[in-house]
């Protein structure tokens, strides 16, 4: 038995070399479009396959008793099946990985992150599928499993319905999950804004979502959330959006000026795309007037960092160059000292 081994072993590794120095060699040159970390992470499984596969078909020549053989045969069906399966499920991984790869060679960002979304969550359910149809096979190995198997499946009505009532909540979070990313509902990078909280998809299952916020926190959410309630996703289609500030002045601002001085700041920072902006005003109360800044910027971020800075330079511009067009409070002494008066002015 241990010459089977060795030589299964040794077997197991020339392969393995064998398979290694052909998948280098037939792989493109483009370092980006070869996936060999993914290719080196079907080393293990595979050389296992191989040496258990090989150890299973030289185990009869092995001088055992009846019972000691049975166990080691027994043992090395575990085995093979517990590496083949690991091997598919790198398999799997591999050729999505090298679909995603191909589909999304030049073309546009927001294609990009849906294919990697939905490659991602199939991956899951392909490796999950193998997880389960692999325990299924190694338990029907067991006599005993097998004994049980006809009750098992003559009782299989009752026992999913009452495993699906149990598993309610989970079962609807799988299938919201799976709904989210073939629907192209919300992808892994979008820009999203739930429950009042601004931040970026930064992983997607089949039961949590899992979101970045902008000062560092990390807030999981289950899928059924996203399936069954509004939310707002800003980079769906494109990631340019809209900002504005909004400015409480005097009515005596000088609009024309401030107007240059609006487009002057928007020319000069690196923040503003260029594609749109306006300056307005947009409302008048009977102390100050509303003047609204519009500018366009490449994503929320770029957005937000060019409101707080166009918001910053105007008030400074004001306060240096036209401090009257500040917002004012007028104050004026009371009739009579102060006395309570009626509308004609008469205490």
């Amino acid at each position: 038995m241990l010459v089977i081994a060795a030589g299964s072993i040794v077997a197991a590794f020339a392969l393995n070399r064998g398979a290694e120095f052909a998948a280098r060699r037939l792989a493109p040159r483009q370092p980006a479009r070869t996936p060999l970390p993914l290719l080196r992470a079907c080393r293990r499984p595979l050389q296992l396959a191989i040496a258990s596969g090989l150890l299973l078909g030289g185990e009869s020549w092995a001088r055992f008793g009846p019972a000691t053989q049975r166990a080691v045969r027994h043992f090395l069906v575990l085995l093979a099946l517990a590496s083949c399966a690991w091997l598919a499920a790198r398999l799997v991984a591999l050729l999505i990985d090298t679909s995603v790869r191909f589909s999304v060679r030049r073309q546009d960002p927001s294609r990009v992150r849906r294919v990697r979304t939905q490659a991602g969550l199939l991956r899951r359910i392909c490796q999950a599928a193998i997880a389960l149809v692999t325990l299924g096979a190694m338990l029907m190995t067991f006599p005993a499993v097998r004994t049980l198997g006809t009750s098992l499946l003559a009782s299989a009505g009752l026992v999913g319905v009452v495993a699906g009532v149990a598993a309610q909540s989970t079962l609807g979070n799988l299938f919201a999950g799976v709904q989210m990313a073939f629907a192209d509902m919300v992808r892994i990078g979008d820009v999203v804004v739930v429950g009042g909280e601004w931040g970026t998809v930064e992983e997607l299952t089949l039961t949590y979502v899992v979101i970045a916020t902008w000062d560092q926190r990390r807030i999981v959410m289950p899928v059924s959330y996203f399936a069954g309630r509004p939310f707002e996703n800003w980079s769906r289609n494109d990631t340019r959006i809209t900002g504005t500030a909004l400015l409480h002045l005097d009515h005596s601002a000088p609009m024309a000026d401030l107007r240059a001085h609006f487009e002057t700041l928007l020319a000069k920072t690196e923040l503003w795309d260029g594609q749109g902006s306006a300056f307005q005003i947009v409302d008048t109360t009977p102390s100050t007037i509303v003047v609204r800044a519009l500018m366009t910027a490449r994503d929320g971020g770029d957005a937000f960092n060019l409101r707080c800075y166009i918001r910053e330079e105007l008030i400074a511009y004001l306060r240096e160059r036209h401090p009257y067009a500040l917002p004012r409070i007028g104050l004026a002494p009371a009739p009579d000292g102060g006395r309570p008066t009626d509308l004609h002015g008469r205490p």
